[in-house]
């Protein structure tokens, strides 16, 4: 992989890691400052429901943030782009897809399959 490709993949990297920390910081702001009192019992279950999913969505970007961590270390390291499992190369298309991939596309299918097989 070219240092142009690299460069481009940092930057998609980044540009993700902002938008998760910026939407982390607004779910915090959102809701630090409820001040709203919400004397309906239905209510207050319909938006402890939407703090619920809210929560849910910021834990999953936790976990991408420290993929999006590790993805940007690779990069440093000059690991990036190579599959973990075979040492082949990733193709761009599937980084471009999921650049915090540690696999090809050839493992991780038969990674699936192996799971499936498993029944996890």
């Amino acid at each position: 992989m070219d240092n142009g490709q690299l460069k481009h993949f940092k930057e998609l990297l980044l540009q993700q890691q902002n938008e998760i920390l910026q939407n982390a910081d607004e779910t915090v702001a959102g809701m630090t400052d409820q001040t709203v009192n919400y004397p309906d019992p239905t209510d207050r279950a319909s938006i402890e429901s939407d703090r619920s999913f809210i929560l849910r969505l910021r834990e999953r970007e936790r976990m991408l943030l420290t993929k999006i961590n590790e993805a940007l270390e690779r990069i440093e390291n000059g690991e990036f782009g190579t599959c973990e499992s075979c040492g082949g190369e990733i193709s761009i298309k599937r980084l471009e897809a999921r650049p915090v991939t540690t696999l090809c596309i050839d493992c991780k299918k038969r990674t699936e399959a192996q799971e499936k097989a498993r029944g996890e």
